[in-house]
């Protein structure tokens, strides 16, 4: 193996346990999680490798400047803050960890099904009002109810498993996920597998989203589409905020087309959409928690501090 010393700059926060991993094997290490797009104009092309999470964005403008950059390391699943075709064009290795966070995402989805099943957001703020309204708060059971996943890559099989466990019904639509792999995945778990998003929608009592943000997946759910839901249904959204036409949703709940939502992503973040903020009742927002656990922040920056050096020491 060739040792290579060279610098990496860790542009959004990092565990102090990917830090090591990097300077364990030789390299200059700098960090900077306030750096601004322009700032990385100017300093990008001092580094071998860049760390970033969901803060940076590396558009083609800014590998622009890259000269010695030959790895990217995305600690965390989504690339869509990467200008891949860039990256490829300059032959820069893309690196992410996609296993790292699915258990806890896979868990936040199912905290916010329960959530809304049983509203307990808005009990809890009542009952800090001094109200006691617990006539107003008939939920329902999540055993028995059809959960439907849209897209079925390592979050969606992880929360598929614990649906099951709980006495769930399972469908699958797949097209945008590993195609006949995941379907055939999907099966052995004991899910059902849907031909078509629409006919998903129709049947499921609870939808959630599991796909990445790219051209194809924009607006899957949409303004026609999610007058196929039930009138009880509620849509679940951990993934990418692009998936879903977030007009369309807060019409449709407060037109009671559906039981409600909740959104851990958003078409941009910090969220500023005053109308989803204004959605009140039925529509649950998170800050993009998803990967907010402290295992899943230690094993995404191990992983993309093991998967760059042996990636950058091996050139």
């Amino acid at each position: 193996m060739k040792f290579l010393t060279g610098k990496i700059l860790i542009s959004d926060k990092l565990q102090e346990v990917g830090v090591k991993i990097f300077q364990d094997n030789g390299f200059d290490v700098v960090k900077n999680f306030e750096i601004t797009n322009e700032q990385l104009k100017k300093e990008i092309g001092n580094y071998d490798g860049i760390v970033i999470r969901s803060r940076t964005k590396l558009t083609a403008e800014v590998l622009e400047y890259a000269k010695n950059l030959k790895a990217i390391g995305r600690a965390g699943v989504g690339l869509d803050n990467v200008d891949r075709e860039k990256a490829a064009e300059l032959n820069i290795e893309v690196l992410n960890t996609p296993e790292a966070p699915s258990v806890s995402v896979a868990e936040l989805a199912l905290g916010l099904m329960f959530t809304l099943a049983r509203h307990i957001s808005n009990a809890d703020r009542t009952m800090h009002n001094g109200e006691w309204n617990k006539k107003q708060y008939l939920g329902y059971t999540l055993k028995g109810k059809k959960l439907g996943l849209i897209g079925f890559g390592n979050i969606a099989k992880q929360l598929a498993k614990k649906a099951i466990a709980l006495e769930m019904e399972v469908g699958v639509y797949s097209r945008f996920s590993k195609g006949a792999e995941a379907v055939e995945e999907a099966k052995n778990i004991g899910c059902k597998i849907y031909s078509s998003i629409d006919d998903l929608l129709q049947e499921s009592q609870i939808v959630s989203l599991h796909l990445p943000a790219t051209s194809q997946t924009e607006n899957t759910i949409n303004e026609n589409n999610i007058k196929l839901m039930k009138k009880e249904a509620i849509l679940i959204n951990t993934a990418r905020g692009k998936l879903i036409d977030e007009k369309a949703l807060i019409k449709a709940l407060e037109n009671k087309d559906i039981s409600g939502a909740a959104l851990d992503v958003y078409r941009e973040e910090p969220l500023k959409d005053m109308e989803l903020i204004k959605c009140e009742g039925n529509l649950i927002l998170t800050p993009h928690l998803g990967a907010q656990t402290i295992e899943t922040q230690v094993y995404a920056a191990t992983k993309i501090a093991e998967k760059m050096s042996i990636y950058l020491k091996n050139l």
